[in-house]
């Protein structure tokens, strides 16, 4: 069995930078047309100079011959001007701007502290229909790790979009049941991403046996009711759902630590893991709307031309891959099989 899909694209991506980006980018560049990029370099990318400088070491890292546009972001602080996003909406190539709030995950340390102190950049972002990437979790220490974006739900996306009733948002990496209901009953001016993740695996895949780090990503996973309501949300044929790995690259030594990184890294077998995901549900023909059209569609871009295929052919994923300064790169599942494989 194979199935051929209009060519995707990921609207959730982490690049990083430098030799960890040329590690890292060919295995999207491989699956995907396009990619929302990630802004949480150090230091951040806040301004569209920036971004611009960004997207040309990208372009620059792609292998010969292969097409890749990176669709870039910035990093909303408490001070980012109105002008900066005058800016990056008459750019051509900056498609959004990602709110972290402050500690919530890596690389967040710059983020927002009080949407109150953002609002000129909220108001020009509601005028020019840039869309708001929303890491969408509250960082107060006092409330339950599991708690963090059904809080964010109540205590801040909802009065901001009745703030702002304009304003075009993507909470991104959904985990929540009241996170999936929330997007779904929402207007067309919500979108949402879900990574392969958070489809596939509950809270169990972090402790089962010990602890796996290579699982344990922000927002974490959650109780199996929840996986099982981002299943019926990504499958559902609601276009407002769509592809967002998250692919989070980090050196194995950075994960398997007494304090180890946030992150899973999928994009070397995120595609397959999307079609095992869906084919469990019994639901391959709601893949292609979920991975190509539905992005695209909210984003206000062209769908792709182009397509590739996927065969029902089980394969093993590296248990590590090269990553930068020598260290290696652990895939999610790494070691394992893969049920289904991307044709050349």
């Amino acid at each position: 069995m194979q199935i051929t899909l209009a060519r995707p694209d990921d609207w959730h991506l982490h690049l990083r930078d430098g030799e960890a980006m040329r590690a890292v980018l060919p295995y999207s560049a491989r699956r995907f047309a396009r990619a929302i990029i990630m802004p949480n370099l150090k230091p951040p990318i806040t301004t569209v100079a920036a971004a611009a400088d960004y997207r040309r070491r990208i372009l620059a890292a792609l292998p010969e011959g292969v097409r890749f546009e990176p669709l870039m972001t910035l990093y909303l602080t408490d001070d980012t001007p109105a002008d900066e996003i005058r800016r990056a909406a008459g750019s051509g190539f900056v498609q959004a701007v990602k709110l972290y709030p402050a500690g919530a995950t890596t690389h967040s340390d710059a983020g927002v502290t009080d949407l109150a102190k953002c609002d000129a950049a909220l108001a020009e972002m509601e005028r020019a229909g840039m869309p708001l990437l929303m890491h969408g979790e509250v960082s107060d220490p006092a409330i339950d790790l599991f708690d963090r974006e059904r809080v964010f739900v109540e205590q801040v996306l909802q009065p901001l979009l009745e703030r702002r009733p304009g304003l075009r948002v993507v909470f991104e990496h959904l985990t929540t049941k009241e996170a999936a209901e929330f997007v779904a009953a929402s207007d067309g001016r919500v979108g949402a991403t879900i990574t392969a993740q958070h489809l596939l695996f509950n809270r169990n895949a972090i402790f089962r046996g010990g602890v796996h780090p290579h699982y344990y990503c922000l927002p974490v996973l959650k109780r199996e009711m929840h996986r099982e309501a981002l299943l019926r949300a990504a499958t559902s044929g609601c276009p407002r759902f769509f592809l967002g790995t998250d692919s989070a690259p980090h050196a194995r030594h950075a994960k398997e630590a007494a304090c180890g990184c946030a992150g899973c890294f999928t994009a070397a077998s995120a595609l397959e893991m999307y079609a095992e995901a869906f084919e469990r549900a019994g639901a391959l023909d709601q893949l292609e709307a979920f991975a190509s059209f539905n992005g695209a569609d909210f984003y206000r871009l062209p769908r792709n031309r182009g397509s590739v295929t996927l065969k029902k052919e089980s394969w093993t994923l590296p248990a590590a891959v090269p990553y930068a300064d020598g260290a290696e790169l652990v895939p999610l599942r790494g070691g394992e099989p893969v049920a289904w494989k991307l044709r050349d």
